[in-house]
């Protein structure tokens, strides 16, 4: 049965992919639209994370939040398009800015951290990765239908790159970053509290992965923002100028003040484009049990 599934999937994502691109941004509006009504749940957190993250009036935080369920909608159709995408047409629909700080980082030979979201088409990141030549490799958690994560593991890969399973990455992340492999992980989800540390985003305190941290202040490896932004034409990959490590000699406090300015770049790019961000999931729900002293 998971055999059928599977191909069901794929034949289904091979006949949407035959839909043009511009037809599939309609498309992907009106899907958004029609999950905003139905999805009573999701449309309630977007409405409630907006309004704790920029206090707009309700009228505001209903018009963005019906923007970032379109936006989410292109994402099916844009992956199904994708794959009917030649190599020779990625630089018609994909533009990559700040190349430079990548390759900086790569001349360090320590491997790359890159810190990225669930932003714009996060899916479409190993494209841009093929377009430099640096397969990436992904921390990523499996989905719990195998036949749809079996698709989603073809299509990550497709290009060379690898994913890591995020149970005991530590060790693959490790040697890949020995060897000067470019890893992958996206730093935006809310985390049980035993696993991260309790830093700002957009004013308030909330539990984010300590795992970037702890991978950078053990190997020094560069830590490289990347962030694949929705244009009019397509999509531009843009890379940010390496964070500066913080190492001051305390574990705890390296962790959280590292930790922070991961968080604080996050924050800076969904300011610029709201819409694009991942709304949809509880970012804020878990909380310290009280106030947490500042250092």
């Amino acid at each position: 049965m998971e055999k059928i599934a599977f191909k069901i999937i794929v034949l289904f994502f091979s006949l949407l992919g035959l839909i043009p691109k511009h037809w599939g941004d309609w498309l992907g509006c009106l899907l958004g639209r029609v999950f905003y009504i139905v999805d009573a749940k999701h449309r309630k957190i977007a409405i409630q994370n907006l309004t704790y993250a920029f206090d707009k009036d309700s009228s505001q935080t209903r018009e963005l939040s019906l923007i970032v369920f379109e936006n989410l909608g292109k994402v099916l159709f844009e992956i199904a398009w994708s794959l009917r995408l030649e190599e020779e047409g990625f630089f018609k629909y994909f533009k990559i800015k700040g190349l430079s700080h990548i390759r900086d980082a790569y001349q360090k030979g320590k491997g790359i951290l890159i810190l990225t979201a669930h932003y714009g088409n996060w899916e479409l990141l190993s494209i841009i990765g093929a377009m430099m030549g640096y397969p990436l490799s992904v921390v990523y958690r499996p989905l719990d239908f195998k036949p749809l994560n079996q698709f989603i593991v073809n299509y990550r890969t497709r290009f060379g790159g690898k994913l890591i399973h995020r149970r005991n990455a530590l060790r693959k992340i490790l040697r890949g970053l020995s060897r000067g492999e470019v890893v992958v992980l996206l730093m935006d989800q809310s985390i049980d509290c035993y696993e991260g540390v309790f830093v700002d985003f957009f004013g308030h305190r909330t539990c984010t992965n300590k795992g970037m941290a702890l991978l950078a202040l053990k190997t020094e490896a560069p830590v490289v923002p990347a962030f694949l932004i929705r244009e009019k034409f397509g999509f531009t990959g843009k890379f940010l100028p390496e964070i500066p490590l913080t190492k001051t000699g305390d574990k705890t406090k390296d962790l959280e003040i590292n930790t922070e300015k991961y968080n604080k770049v996050i924050e800076s790019v969904v300011r610029q484009y709201p819409e694009q961000w991942f709304w949809v999931h509880r970012r804020w729900k878990t909380r310290p049990f009280s106030p947490w002293p500042r250092w």
